[in-house]
């Protein structure tokens, strides 16, 4: 987890989805750096930013994601926030009713459209007891869930989470990867600041994460390289946090691993 102030999840039971009230919406300000520690709820849950980027980590993945993109939490999963910068967090918490299906089950990011969007800040963001409604009031707050739910369902999943293993010596090690994954950029510099051999930690990537230690590093990358894009930093601001010496040496890394050039991965993504 980050090094910032940590906080404990504010009361989720107080926006606990209902059969009366399925569908609830919560928001709070996150400073850089600060945590809401793992836990877990029998509902589902969004999760995302309106300004500023956030991490999104449960025992198997993490997902970092600008405010163009959420994160989706199955019922009983695990996980924990993490504030990258200074982010106005919105929560939809959802029964467990309200979307069924197998590919509702399993975490991932999705797009978040404008519509998406306005709908969620359209959304009470009040805790039980909310005050009573007008008969207006609760017409237009069931068809905002309505059309929400409806754009939800149309989100388009993107493959943005990172893998993390279980031994405890590699978790460490993609911990302060996650943290500042410029500091270093050979697995040498990694495994001497770790206390393990290069061998070691090469072997624990492939048995752990079923991958090389360049390939997780280069899609941890990406991960941070879209968010400090949709913040339009300039290219040569990104390849510098990220430990590159030029931004034509970033460039080559992203279209060796995506296919593309940063600009139109940056569009497409």
């Amino acid at each position: 987890m980050a090094s910032g102030k940590s906080f404990p999840a504010i009361s989720p039971e107080r926006f606990a989805p209902t059969p009366e009230r399925p569908l609830r919406a919560k928001s709070r300000v996150l400073e850089h750096l600060a945590d809401i520690q793992p836990h877990r709820h029998d509902w589902a849950q969004l999760v995302f930013s309106m300004t500023g980027a956030v991490r999104v980590s449960t025992e198997a993945s993490t997902y970092i994601v600008p405010p163009s993109r959420a994160v989706w939490i199955p019922p009983g999963l695990v996980h924990a926030v993490t504030a990258i910068e200074q982010c106005d967090l919105r929560t939809l918490y959802l029964g467990p009713a309200l979307l069924a299906g197998e590919a509702w089950r399993v975490g991932r990011v999705l797009e978040v459209s404008p519509l998406l969007r306005e709908l969620v800040l359209a959304l009470p963001a009040l805790p039980d007891p909310t005050p009573a409604e007008s008969a207006a009031d609760a017409a237009r707050r069931t068809g905002i869930e309505a059309l929400l739910l409806i754009e939800l369902q149309r989100a388009r999943p993107l493959p943005l989470g990172v893998a993390l293993p279980r031994d405890a010596r590699l978790r460490r090690l993609c911990e302060a990867m996650l943290q500042e994954p410029g500091r270093h950029a050979g697995l040498e510099d990694w495994a001497l600041e770790a206390g393990a051999s290069p061998r070691t930690l090469s072997r624990l990537f492939r048995e752990q994460l079923g991958t090389s230690f360049a390939q997780w590093r280069s899609q941890l990358l990406l991960a941070h390289a879209l968010t400090l894009a949709a913040r339009g930093r300039p290219m040569s601001h990104i390849a510098a946090e990220l430990g590159y010496a030029s931004a034509s040496a970033f460039t080559a890394m992203v279209t060796r691993t995506v296919g593309m050039p940063p600009s139109r991965f940056f569009a497409e993504a």
